[in-house]
């Protein structure tokens, strides 16, 4: 895979009024402050990341710094952040690989549990079931009813192999009972292209990718993966909702601090973001992206953390998931 690197500052354009917001007072932050974002400019959690580092800079009088440093499934980010210092300046912006990278790459050059700290998810991203224009199922109990009758017939599309995706996909079939023939594809966009093309029968992917098919009447949208409704789709019901409880797989991301950074600095990150996401600004800029912002605390954002590496873990070894 290759590495890139695209810094961008955030300029601190409201310098005038910081002083008011509370939080540029004390010896935090020192100066420029780096989220290193395991993932490639433009995409979904680098769109959350600058927009939340934007209000962030604002209220602590310093530039946020967004690093994008792809490679390694997300282990060429987490190692560049192993290399700073551990003053509460540098965080990694990371997603599922917290979870799914020990569970699938043998000779890793850290242990997650032990090296990275939680410090808040940053946001949620909702996924949808989806079925070409001409699928016969037209709601998400015909689709389970045609993959039993068919089994091992119908495809389904993720971005990419063993992300979020598939898991929500290979927990559908461990549920459902069924047997579905997974397509990995490198991002949601393609594998948008694809059913929108009628490539393939089905796909589980963001709520912001799927658009541009349903836009196109190319789609029809039969779930959702989230626990509630997501308010970009009101209408659909949810998994969970429909024979599945607690149903709850969806794509995220967070902010992760390396092991030795002191508590106090984490808690007043997790403040400070905390603190951005209520900005209706910052909402108002992410609607399209399709995000839920989070904001969690440390001990929230780790027992939730728990919960999905437990879940996670017995998904993998089960459906025997590999990175391909």
């Amino acid at each position: 895979m290759t590495t890139g690197r695209r810094p961008f500052l955030l300029a601190g354009l409201a310098a005038p009024f910081i002083a008011r917001e509370g939080f540029a007072q004390g010896d935090w932050p020192k100066g420029p402050i780096r989220w290193v974002v395991a993932f490639a400019a433009g995409g979904a959690a680098d769109t959350v990341a600058r927009n939340i580092a934007l209000r962030v800079s604002e209220i602590v009088g310093q530039q946020v710094i967004i690093d994008n440093r792809t490679g390694g499934n997300a282990v060429v980010a987490a190692n560049a952040v192993l290399q700073a210092p551990r003053d509460g300046q540098t965080f990694l912006v990371d997603a599922a690989n917290q979870i799914t990278n020990p569970l699938l790459i043998k000779d890793l050059p850290f242990d997650y549990q032990q090296t990275w700290i939680p410090v808040t998810q940053l946001s949620s991203f909702p996924q949808v079931v989806a079925v070409k224009h001409d699928f016969a199922a037209k709601t998400i109990q015909e689709y389970i009813a045609e993959a039993k009758a068919k089994p091992g017939t119908i495809s389904y599309g993720t971005p990419p192999a063993a992300g979020m995706g598939q898991m929500a996909g290979e927990e559908l079939q461990r549920r459902a009972g069924i047997k579905l023939i997974h397509a990995p594809y490198r991002g949601g966009a393609d594998a948008a292209r694809d059913i929108g093309a009628g490539a393939i029968d089905s796909v589980i992917i963001t709520t912001s990718s799927i658009r541009p098919p349903l836009a196109a009447g190319r789609v029809r949208i039969l779930a959702v993966t989230s626990l509630k409704r997501t308010a970009a789709f009101p209408d659909v019901p949810t998994l969970a909702e429909s024979g599945y409880p607690g149903f709850d797989l969806n794509d995220w991301n967070g902010l992760f601090a390396v092991t030795g950074t002191p508590s106090a600095l984490i808690d007043r990150m997790q403040a400070v973001v905390a603190e951005a996401i209520k900005d209706p600004k910052v909402r108002e800029r992410l609607d399209p992206s399709g995000a839920e912002l989070v904001a969690s605390t440390p001990a929230g954002f780790k027992t939730w953390l728990d919960g999905q590496r437990t879940l996670l873990t017995g998904l993998i070894k089960d459906a025997g998931i590999k990175l391909q």
